[in-house]
This record gives structure tokens, C-alpha cells and sequence, in this order.
């Protein structure tokens, strides 16, 4: 076992399976999961699709037995040899035994053979108990068998269920236990400069077991005033970002905890690198860069939280600018849910606007103000405090979901707002956004990534 295996499901399929696969009866149900496959460098499986048995087509359906329907075998090869993906075989325990029993070893061991000369891919095999909680492993083409390390469904309550553990939830929020929870994950945090150099702070000192840094730029006088862990010595050097952060986390944590990578969010390379991580944090101060976050939580089933802030300005009856508000936002995007362009964080205008700024200053500053103080041109803002609070409240929001202690239901949370001149904070639903289809969910490692020509092979 590999300790960065996933098999990843959307809550709506997760959901589907565990109404057909408890029908109430004490019988053990069968589904078949059809899966892409993760570009990164961990065997990450996403669910792109379920077929589920029907009860009565299963000739020996028992409290701990099953027989797998020819037919509905050659019903998921058909359905996986066009793009040769994998077939995960699901079944119940409706005992609620979180492990493999030897029914299971001899039925998989029949089942495989079909499945492995029937499309050539990893295949494997996955139970579930009644509390909805999942173990899976999976056959090599050889037949050799490994265990997926966890099972994560990242939903309004993110799951996640390592396969050494009892099946239960791990862990508290704010206890020992859930940073034992923590050190399984990977986070990747996508800039690391204002918001961004505090989240990972904070994800650093949580426990978190690999951080992954990406960012292009590098230390510059004017960023110290706002990039924690960075030093004048830093900024005559030039030094990356990332370097920066990873080594303020090895003084906290020790060495391989941080992986710095020197490289844009456009970089094929990052791409690779944040389709291996458990949960993205979306730190950018670009509309861009938004955008391909939230493409990469789509296409690799990977939870996303974003963050924003701003402080925008009007005229004072003097003509001088004045602070109208202090504003600061934390999105949460679930795989399947309403994305960042549902929510019109992003749009095709403040994109097209964007690509103008960078093409053609001149012919962009009559149409849009640019940086945290908006229709003031400030090269070094004083905004930590405001930066600290609004990656304070992204991280709890992350603990809200993956160790839930809200007295409301997290659905209620998608978008948080925080204005500090008004005193306020406001909160919208998913129910709140219109949600457009999205091709791209659970794409996995079909090229081009994400859909983009650039980042192609």
C-alpha cells in the first residue's frame, strides 16, 4: 500500500450507493464504480460513474455472501474499454465488518481475471457499512493486490476513511486526534504570499502530512509587511516564495513536509502537483488563477476553498480617496457542486479585463482598478491583519467540514462574507447559486489537462 492511494466519489454518487447498497433487507447489494485516473503521481481513482445491480439479478444475495451478474460485468467493460478506465467492484456489509472477509478475497479473485482481460487498467474492489463509511484495493495487471491507503468523499462534509482505521470519522475538531487525522492529507497551497503565507502557517502547525507550496514569484522588499516567515535577507536575495515558507516549515515540522514548486498555477508541472493533494487552498490574487483552481477541483475531485479580500474606496467631497469598506470572502467549492464560475467569482469579462492589464497597461487602467485598495495605486498595502483574518476564517472553514462542529448544516456555508467597516458577516447556500453542467468533473488525466490546449502533453 501506497500511503497517498485515493479512491475518490463525489457526495451524489456516494449517496446513490449507499440508498441502493442498504435497501433495508440485511442483505449484502452490489454497484460498479467506472473511474478516471489522476495525473499525479499517486494512484488516485475518481469516480466518473456508477452502475448499480439490480438486487434481483444477483443470485445469491445473503447477510455475508454475493454473486456477481455476468451480465453487469460486461456491462462496466463495455462502459470503461473506450478510455481504458478503471472498474471498481462495490458491495455492502450490511454487518458492518470494515474489512475484506475471504468470500470477498474468492470472489475477487474470479471477478478480476474477467475485469484485467477485459480493459487494460487497474481494477479493484470496495465495501461499504452502514454508516456510509468505504475501504478499497485494488489488482495490478499481474493480479497482485494492494489496499487503498483512503477512501475520501469531499462533500459539505468532507470524509475521509483510511483503511487503518475502524471506519469511523477521524478524529475532533481542535483535539490531538484530529491532527493525527491531519498528517494523512495533502494540502496544496496555490500562492503563497498575503493570505497565502498564513494559511500555510496554520496548515504547518494543524499537522498537515505534506504541504505542497506552488507560487512564481519571488520576495521583494515590498512584500514584507505582509508575507509572514520572510526577511529582509530574503528580499536582497530574491529568493522564491516558496523557499521561503518551505523553510519555515521544516524550523516548525522538520524536513519533507514542504514541497516548494518554483513554478506558475499554468504550469503543467503545478498541475501535476496539486492533482495528488486531498484539499486545495486557492490563495491568488489573480482571476486566472482562480480559474484554474477551480478547474483542477473539478477535473481531480479535490476540494477547494478560496479566499479573497479587498478594500475598496470612493471620492470624499474633497476629491481624495476614502475606505468604503474593508471586505473579505472564503468560498467553498465541492466537487459537483457550484463552482467559482457559477458563483461569478470569476467572468468571462474580469478575465477578458485581466489579460488586458497584462497585454496592455494603458488601455486597461481607464476600465478596472488593480490591488487590495481599490482606485489607489499602493505598491507595499499594510493589510496582515485583514490577510490573517480572512485565511483564519478559509482554515476554519476547512475544520467546520472535514471534523463538523456547526450547529447548522454545512450546506448553509458555501460562501462566507466579512465586511470589518460594517461589523458584519453574512453567509450564502449552495441553494444560493445556479449551477451550470461541468463537463470537466472527475476528468482526471485526460488530455489536455483540464481542458486547456496549454497544458497538453
Amino acid at each position: 500500500m501506497t500511503a497517498q492511494s485515493r479512491l475518490v466519489l463525489t457526495e451524489e454518487i456516494h449517496a446513490e450507493l449507499r440508498e441502493h447498497l442498504f435497501p433495508g433487507d440485511g442483505k449484502e447489494a452490489a454497484a460498479i464504480l467506472i473511474c478516471t485516473r489522476s495525473p499525479g503521481s499517486a494512484l488516485k481513482l475518481l469516480s466518473k460513474k456508477v452502475i448499480l445491480v439490480p438486487h434481483d439479478e444477483c443470485k445469491v444475495r445473503k447477510p455475508d455472501a454475493l454473486t456477481w451478474p455476468g451480465e453487469y460485468l460486461e456491462l462496466a467493460i463495455d462502459e470503461a474499454l473506450p478510455q481504458s478506465l478503471s472498474i471498481i467492484l462495490v458491495h455492502s456489509h450490511p454487518g458492518g465488518l470494515f474489512d475484506f472477509s475471504l468470500a470477498d478475497d474468492n470472489s475477487d479473485e474470479s471477478t478480476m481475471v474477467s475485469l484485467v482481460q477485459g480493459v487494460e487498467a487497474i481494477h479493484g474492489s470496495a465495501i461499504m457499512i452502514p454508516s456510509g463509511a468505504m475501504r478499497a484495493r485494488v489488482y495490478h495487471p499481474d493480479l497482485s493486490g494492494e489496499d487503498i491507503a483512503m477512501v475520501n468523499v469531499p462533500g459539505n462534509n468532507i470524509c475521509f476513511w483510511p483503511c487503518d482505521m475502524s471506519g469511523q470519522q477521524p478524529g475532533m475538531a481542535f483535539t490531538s486526534e484530529m491532527t493525527a487525522s491531519l498528517s494523512k492529507l495533502t494540502a496544496a497551497v496555490i500562492g503563497v504570499s498575503g493570505t497565502g503565507s498564513v494559511v500555510t502557517e496554520q496548515l504547518a502547525r494543524l499537522g498537515f502530512g505534506k504541504l505542497l507550496l506552488i507560487d512564481h514569484d519571488q520576495v521583494e522588499e515590498k512584500n514584507l509587511n505582509r508575507i509572514l516567515n520572510s526577511t529582509f535577507a530574503d528580499a536582497k536575495a530574491g529568493r522564491p516564495k516558496v523557499e521561503v515558507l518551505a523553510d519555515a516549515v521544516e524550523r516548525i515540522r522538520g524536513t519533507r513536509i514542504a514541497h516548494p514548486i518554483n513554478a506558475s498555477v499554468f504550469d503543467r508541472q503545478a498541475v501535476l502537483a496539486v492533482a495528488d493533494a486531498d484539499v486545495i487552498f486557492c490563495c491568488v490574487d489573480s482571476q486566472q488563477g482562480r480559474l484554474i483552481c477551480d478547474l483542477m477541483s473539478s477535473s481531480f475531485l479535490t476540494p477547494l476553498f478560496d479566499v479573497g479580500v479587498t478594500i475598496p474606496t470612493r471620492l470624499s467631497r474633497t476629491g481624495t480617496p476614502k475606505i468604503h469598506d474593508v471586505q473579505g470572502r472564503i468560498d467553498y467549492v465541492r466537487p459537483g457542486g457550484p463552482t467559482l464560475s457559477d458563483r461569478r467569482i470569476y467572468t468571462p469579462e474580469s478575465l477578458h479585463a485581466e489579460q488586458l492589464l497584462n497585454s496592455d497597461p494603458e488601455a486597461h487602467r481607464e476600465r478596472v482598478a488593480r490591488g487590495y485598495i481599490t482606485g489607489v495605486q499602493e505598491e507595499a498595502p499594510s493589510v496582515i491583519t485583514l490577510n490573517m483574518r480572512a485565511a483564519s476564517a478559509c482554515v476554519n472553514e476547512f475544520i467546520a467540514r472535514a471534523f463538523p462542529f456547526r450547529e447548522e448544516d454545512n450546506s448553509d456555508y458555501a460562501q462566507t462574507l466579512f465586511t470589518l467597516s460594517g461589523c458584519l458577516e453574512d453567509f450564502a447556500s449552495e441553494a444560493s447559486f445556479a449551477k451550470s453542467p461541468n463537463i470537466l468533473l472527475g476528468n482526471g488525466d485526460h488530455e489536455p489537462l483540464l481542458g486547456l490546449p496549454p497544458l497538453g502533453v
